[in-house]
C-alpha cells in the first residue's frame, strides 16, 4: 500500500472533487425526497486504515446507526454509512420532522428513513466515483443495524469476507436550519481495486 500513498495529495484532490459532486447530488436527491431544501457542507475527505474506522466514530463500543452494502463491478469493495446516536436524532428531527426517542429503540419508520438517507448518500457518492472513473460500480441492497461500531464492522467482515487495508473516508455534514448533523461515509475497496480506481482517475501509481 505504500505505493498508493506516494501521490497522496493528488489522490485526495481528485477524491475531494468526487466527494463534492457526490454531496451535491445527495443534497438534490434528499431535497426532492423530502420536498424541502437540504444543504450539505463541503465534505472532508481522507484515507485511514480499516482498523481505525471504529476509533473515528467514537470507539469500538460506541453505539451507532450503520447502513452497509457491497459494491460490485469493476472495482468491488464495501461501503458503510455510520451515524452516531445524537446526529441520527438530529437528522430524524431536523430533516424528517420525527420526534425521535431518547434511546436506541427506533421505530420501523425511523429506521426505514435513516436507511433511505444512507442509501441515497451511498448511491450519490458511488455514482460520482463511477462517472469519474468510467468503471462499472453498482451497490447491493443496503442493510441497516444499530449496534456497537466494533460489532458492526465485525459483522461486515463475516458478511463480505476480507476487507481491504485502507478506507476512503468522507465526512458528510447536513445543514438544515440551526441544526447540523455529521455522518461518516466509508468506502473500503478490495485490495486489487485501489490500483484500478486510481489508474482510471489518471493518477500515477
Amino acid at each position: 500500500m505504500n505505493l498508493f500513498r506516494n501521490n497522496a495529495d493528488i489522490k485526495l484532490d481528485v477524491l475531494k472533487e468526487v466527494g463534492n459532486i457526490g454531496a451535491g447530488n445527495a443534497a438534490t436527491a434528499l431535497s426532492t425526497l423530502l420536498n424541502k431544501p437540504v444543504d450539505m457542507a463541503m465534505p472532508q475527505v481522507n484515507f485511514l486504515p480499516f482498523e481505525a474506522i471504529s476509533e473515528r466514530v467514537g470507539g469500538s463500543e460506541a453505539v451507532v446507526v450503520a447502513i452497509f452494502l457491497r459494491v460490485e463491478g469493476d472495482a468491488p469493495g464495501n461501503m458503510f454509512f455510520i451515524i452516531n446516536r445524537e446526529p441520527a436524532r438530529r437528522i430524524l428531527q431536523g430533516l424528517l420532522g420525527f420526534d425521535a426517542a431518547e434511546n436506541d429503540d427506533y421505530s420501523e419508520l425511523e429506521l426505514s428513513a435513516l436507511n433511505e438517507i444512507g442509501n441515497i448518500l451511498a448511491g450519490s457518492y458511488l455514482t460520482s466515483l463511477a462517472d469519474f472513473t468510467g468503471l462499472r460500480m453498482s451497490p447491493t441492497v443496503p442493510s441497516l443495524a444499530v449496534d456497537m461500531a466494533g460489532a458492526i464492522l465485525s459483522y461486515g467482515l463475516l458478511q463480505f469476507g476480507t476487507m481491504g487495508d485502507d478506507a476512503l473516508l468522507i465526512d458528510t455534514t447536513f445543514l438544515e436550519g440551526p441544526q447540523e448533523a455529521e455522518g461518516h461515509f466509508f468506502f473500503i475497496p478490495d485490495p486489487e481495486s485501489f490500483e484500478k480506481l486510481f489508474r482510471a482517475l489518471g493518477v500515477p501509481i
